[in-house]
């Protein structure tokens, strides 16, 4: 009988971490350089040229991620940038919605178009602000050509965001405020991966919940423990406090404890997913299929749209349990979310369902965009074979036919 194998799913619940946050942006700041004086006996340095350190070296962008109606943000939210249909992720805001990041060459951006250029020698005579500054860049001038052409936007699930236009932003000093991306909630969501109870937060609960979180960052377990329990000690509807207190007790070992902090979350905001992710989690490791089921369950009806993780995990659940066209459905569903194909693991899952639904050709087909998508996984040696032995499965029941 083809089977997945557990680990498989394991080691994705684990490494995926569907409700892990990311640390807030807050991206370098400019130094400022004096003037250093050109070299007229350099034959390569024309002396009617500006010294590179008088030029900004970088675009600094920076801005705030706010939500329509004012909620307050208690989860990290992603900037992206999209250059030319290209989306790239350039940072993270803080715990109060501010961002800011660098970019200090093409190179970064991902422009394809630039590294023949990069590699040419520096025609004698062109313009400085054209030919760069260091080995990697293009220039600040090239820099913001590339930049007037993008958009900015904001990533947070059970949101879509207003997108920012650069063109007509940047300005010649290198430091451009974008101002605000808000955020609009979807309508057919209802789960959220920020709290509606933090803005009842007194402050004092506010500044342990801030403190928790920056030992959280540092890795400093048990101080950052008893802030989160401080917190919810003055604050006991504190959802994301519970649910920060249950993730450090998870790194400690502890748990069970770490059910229980998760659940009291839930109990403070049953709209809040970030729990049922991490109960999830806990439910794959010990193999607890139906609590993996119904917890996912509880996370996808909340919100449908934006956690193909999830559906991976669902489906998974229910192959466990035979529950084989449930299963399938998950897993194409997850597929169809995952547009950008971040989740090989549900072409995976999706061929081991169809095989173990005698579909031989199409788990074939799906075992195939595995390994097209992950070449390289640590599982592909297997998958190969899987696909090998599903080929002569195929091969025979078209014969039989």
């Amino acid at each position: 009988m083809f089977r997945i194998p557990v680990l498989l799913i394991l080691y994705f619940a684990l490494a995926h971490g569907l409700s892990a946050q990311s640390p807030g942006g807050g991206g370098k700041q400019p130094s400022t350089t004096g003037s250093t004086p050109t070299n007229p006996t350099n034959p390569r340095t024309p002396p009617n040229l500006p010294s590179t350190d008088t030029m900004p070296r970088s675009l600094f962008l920076s801005g705030k991620v706010m939500v329509d109606d004012g909620t307050l943000l208690t989860d990290s939210v992603i900037i992206q940038s999209i250059c030319k249909g290209r989306i790239r992720t350039e940072g993270h805001t803080d715990s109060k919605g501010h961002f800011s990041f660098e970019i200090n060459s093409l190179k970064e951006s991902g422009s394809a178009e630039i590294q023949a250029i990069e590699s040419s020698p520096t025609p004698f005579g062109r313009d400085q602000s054209e030919i760069g500054f260091g080995p990697n860049g293009l220039g600040f001038n090239r820099l913001q050509d590339y930049w007037r052409d993008c958009e900015l936007r904001a990533e947070l699930p059970g949101f879509t965001s207003q997108v920012v236009e650069m063109a007509g932003k940047l300005n010649n000093i290198g430091m451009t405020d974008v101002g605000t991306i808000v955020l609009h909630r979807m309508g057919q969501v209802q789960g959220f991966t920020i709290s509606a109870t933090s803005a009842g937060a007194p402050a004092k609960a506010k500044k342990e919940y801030e403190k928790g979180r920056e030992l959280e960052k540092k890795e400093k377990w048990d101080p950052a423990l008893a802030s989160f329990q401080k917190a919810v000690e003055v604050y006991p509807e504190y959802a994301i406090a519970w649910f920060e207190m249950g993730r450090v007790q998870v790194q400690k070992g502890d748990l069970g404890a770490a059910r229980q902090s998760f659940h009291q979350s839930l109990s403070a905001d049953s709209k809040f997913v970030g729990p049922y992710q991490e109960l999830a989690q806990l439910a794959v490791r010990d193999k607890q299929w139906q609590e993996v089921v119904d917890t996912t369950d509880a996370v996808l009806k909340l919100n449908p749209v934006n956690f193909p993780g999830d559906w991976l995990l669902n489906a998974a659940g229910n192959f466990y349990l035979q529950h084989l066209d449930a299963a399938e459905k998950s897993a194409r569903r997850g597929l169809e979310l995952d547009g950008q194909h971040q989740i090989p693991k549900l072409e995976y899952l999706l061929g081991a369902i169809l095989a173990q639904k005698r579909d031989y050709t199409g788990a074939l087909e799906h075992i195939r965009n595995y390994l097209r998508m992950a070449p390289h996984a640590a599982d592909a040696e297997t998958a190969q074979k899987q696909a090998e032995e599903l080929e002569r499965l195929s091969t025979k029941t078209t014969a039989d036919k």
